[in-house]
C-alpha cells in the first residue's frame, strides 16, 4: 500500500544516522518513495531535518531558506574533515582570553565568501566533493557568498566556544569554526553541531524519527507560505494550468492560488508571472 499524503514533517535528527538514513525510515512508516529534505544534515550533527512528504517534494525546489544553528568550536585544534570527526592535522595552545574568544565570534556576522570544505555533498564536474575526499583528492572549490545574520555568544570554556547563529542557505559552520580558529591564531574545529531552524520550521515542533506518522504532516502551504500570493479568477486558473502567465507588478517567486488551493508557483517578472511549476489539482 502507497500513502497518497502530502506535506511537510520536522524531525528531529540524533546523531549517528545520515539524513538518507531518516528518509528511508520514513518512507517504511509513511509506505512511500516520494519524500525528500530541504537541507542534509551530516551524521554527528543533531536537530532539525525537514522532510517533504508526496506532492510536496515539488516544493523543495523554492525552499533555500536560511538556517539557525548551536555550534560548538573546540580551539587549538584542526582537523582534516574541519569537525570532531577527522584526523587531528595540527594542534597549538589558546593564548588569547575569553574575551577576545567571544569577540571573534561576533566578528563572525556579517557577509563573507565562503569555498565549500572537501568534505561537502556539493558537486564538482558532476561528483561529490566528499567522494573525492574519501579517494584522497582535492579539488578546486569555487566560493559563493554567504551571511552570517546573526551571531550570540552562548558559553565560552576555553578552548570550548558556544554560539547560536542564523545563516544562509548553503553556508557551512564547520568552515565557520575554521575561520574562527584563524582569527584567533589557534586553529579550531566543529565540535558539535544543532540545527534549530530552517525557514519556518522549528526544532521546538520536531518529532523523533520513531514518532513519524501522518498525523504530523503540516499542509504543502507552509513550504511556501513566505512567498506572496495572487490569487487567480477562474479564467487565469484554467490558462495556469496549461502553462501561461498572468499579470503580475511583483518580481521573484509568487504563489498562484485559486481560494485555498495551490496551483503554481511562479516567477515574476514586473509584469507577467510565468508558472515555473504547476500544480494542476493544486496542493
Amino acid at each position: 500500500m502507497t500513502t497518497s499524503a502530502t506535506g511537510f514533517l520536522s524531525v528531529d535528527k540524533p546523531a549517528g544516522p545520515t539524513s538518507h538514513d531518516v528518509v528511508e525510515d520514513a518512507r517504511r512508516r509513511l509506505r512511500t518513495r516520494e519524500i525528500g529534505h530541504a537541507g542534509t544534515l551530516d551524521p554527528p550533527a543533531t536537530g532539525l531535518l525537514v522532510l517533504a512528504v508526496g506532492r510536496a517534494t515539488a516544493l523543495l525546489q523554492f525552499m533555500e531558506f536560511d538556517k539557525s544553528y548551536r555550534a560548538v568550536v573546540r580551539l587549538g585544534a584542526e582537523t582534516d574533515t574541519l569537525d570532531a570527526t577527522g584526523k587531528v592535522l595540527a594542534t597549538k595552545p589558546v593564548t588569547r582570553s575569553a574575551e577576545e574568544a567571544a569577540a571573534a565570534i561576533l566578528a563572525l556576522k556579517g557577509k563573507r565568501l565562503q569555498r565549500p570544505p572537501m568534505v561537502s555533498a556539493v558537486k564538482v564536474g558532476g561528483v561529490r566533493l566528499h567522494e573525492l575526499a574519501r579517494e584522497g583528492k582535492t579539488v578546486e572549490r569555487p566560493e559563493r557568498e554567504i551571511e552570517v545574520s546573526r551571531v550570540d555568544v552562548v558559553r565560552v570554556a576555553l578552548p570550548d566556544v558556544e554560539f547560536d547563529c542564523d545563516v544562509s542557505s548553503g553556508t557551512y559552520v564547520r568552515v565557520l569554526a575554521e575561520d574562527l580558529g584563524r582569527a584567533l591564531g589557534c586553529g579550531a574545529h566543529l565540535f558539535s553541531l544543532r540545527r534549530t531552524r530552517v525557514g519556518p520550521f522549528h526544532v521546538e515542533n520536531a518529532i523523533p524519527p520513531s514518532g513519524i506518522e501522518l498525523s504530523r504532516l503540516a499542509p504543502p502551504s507552509a513550504g511556501v507560505a513566505h512567498l506572496p500570493a495572487r490569487e487567480l479568477s477562474m479564467e487565469e486558473a484554467a490558462a495556469v494550468g496549461h502553462g501561461r502567465a498572468v499579470a503580475w507588478t511583483g518580481r521573484g517567486l509568487v504563489r498562484l492560488v485559486l481560494g485555498s488551493r495551490l496551483l503554481a508557483i511562479a516567477e515574476g517578472s514586473g509584469t507577467l508571472a510565468k508558472p515555473r511549476r504547476v500544480f494542476p489539482e493544486g496542493l
